[in-house]
């Protein structure tokens, strides 16, 4: 790629994303280092999740045309082998991840997957730009998968969206005064479904109806198809990945449940209070620095969120959350804070010109921030 945009066009910045692009800061500051081509070019890289790491055998640097000297601790070596976020970490210019709260957590150890050292030696040049949402896609007033659009100031079509989710999912004889709660994920334990099957029996005799979206673990695809034979009209899921469906469960549940045990930063929450679909999760990543704990005194927060990794810490607060649906007035000024949020790109892409700036300062570039937010010369890999 680098000898291709030698003729395509040097850019000042790389952007690269995750460990399938972390090569590039490497060649950039070894065997590119003395190409005059690449002098002034700075790199900032972006982890979405550092879970995923890229580790091959020590071969795979010749294979490469990497030198060997590269297989050092303080380098890309990682418990015998190569690792390949780690040689980003090392050369970047300037690291990005997806919320502020995770570039924290990713400098300890029970979030660093091994890297925290790293990390920490260069936390001058870690920061946390949250994800930005598309709202042309993900609104209740423009969505063409649902039955009826609304607002904060109309919110009457929530009860046809509802009423319509339910039919889709055929529990057409259930109880529509019951707060819906809806889950939409990939079935894993660090989506926290491991606290969901320890209080899913309890949580199905509770006062309310759950429909699940998604695939993944076998455990817990089984978990949720027996339990939909077992309380048919509480209980439904789909094992799939069904995009109309995923806005359908965002328009017509009344809450949407995240208990992640990490979440770098999370999509669904910020799709949820744009629907008014008030968000349980887990104050973790992204989750913790987008939702606000409820306070009905004072009217202010946009969800329920909670701290211990824990199924009675999860339990809790679900019940919190039943018991505030009792209260429908003030449960809407709950759902319009929510609606009245904004986690637009406007936001995040200012903030992703400022880290372009520091990484050409690291490189010694003096930048004109107008050039780079007017006529950005960025490749993003």
């Amino acid at each position: 790629m680098l000898e291709a945009v030698k003729i395509l066009g040097v850019p000042q910045i790389f952007h690269c994303h995750d460990w399938q692009a972390a090569l590039i800061p490497v060649l950039l500051r070894t065997q590119y280092a003395e190409d005059p081509a690449f002098r002034d070019v700075a790199s900032v890289f972006t982890i979405h999740n550092m879970g995923y790491q890229g580790l091959f055998p020590p071969d795979t640097l010749p294979l490469l045309t990497l030198p060997w000297d590269l297989f050092t601790i303080s380098r890309m070596e990682f418990f015998g082998n190569v690792n390949f976020l780690k040689g980003a970490l090392v050369f970047s210019d300037f690291i990005t991840t997806v919320s502020k709260k995770y570039s924290q957590e990713i400098q300890t150890m029970e979030f660093g997957f091994g890297l925290e050292g790293v990390l920490r030696s260069r936390s001058s040049t870690v920061t946390g730009i949250l994800n930005g949402v598309d709202y042309d896609e993900w609104s209740p007033g423009t969505d063409r998968f649902v039955v009826a659009r609304y607002s904060p100031e109309d919110l009457s079509g929530k009860a046809k969206c509802k009423l319509d989710l339910l039919a889709t999912f055929g529990m057409t004889d259930s109880d529509l005064r019951l707060p819906v709660l809806g889950i939409v994920s990939r079935f894993a334990a660090q989506k926290g479904f491991d606290l969901i099957a320890q209080i899913m029996e309890r949580l199905a005799r509770e006062e309310m109806i759950i429909v699940a979206l998604g695939n993944g673990d076998k455990t817990y695809e089984d978990m949720f198809l027996r339990l939909s034979r077992q309380f048919p009209q509480k209980i439904a899921v789909k094992v799939a990945y069904d995009n109309a469906v995923a806005h359908k469960i965002e328009a017509g549940s009344d809450m949407f449940l995240m208990p992640s045990k990490y979440e770098p930063c999370g999509l669904n929450q910020i799709y949820s209070l744009k629907y008014g679909t008030v968000p349980i999760v887990r104050a973790t990543g992204g989750l913790d620095d987008t939702i606000e704990h409820w306070d009905p005194r004072t009217g202010k927060g946009n969800g329920f969120k909670f701290t211990d990794y824990s199924g009675e810490a999860l339990l809790l607060t679900i019940k919190e959350a039943l018991r505030a649906f009792r209260d429908q007035n003030s449960w809407q000024q709950l759902m319009r804070n929510g609606m009245s949020k904004d986690f637009s790109w406007d936001a995040s892409a200012k903030e992703y010109i400022r880290a372009y700036e520091r990484a050409r300062q690291v490189r010694g570039v003096s930048s004109d921030p107008r050039a780079i937010s007017g006529n950005p010369s960025l490749a993003l890999v």
